[in-house]
């Protein structure tokens, strides 16, 4: 089984259009900052930085 990764990520809603969010998430523990425009995009930002082999 892999190892567990973990990361607080803040997710700014600016607007829920077209039944979806847009918006920003920044990744606290790296201080990084994109912007998502449906909620897929943001799942898939967050599970690319988890599943980075940085540390």
């Amino acid at each position: 089984m892999a190892d567990k990764k973990e990361g607080t990520f803040v997710v700014h809603v600016n607007k829920a259009e077209n039944d979806t969010w847009q918006g920003q998430v920044t990744w606290a523990d790296k201080d990084e900052k994109l912007n998502f425009r449906s909620a897929m995009e943001l799942m898939s930002i967050i599970d690319a930085a988890l599943n980075t082999d940085e540390e």
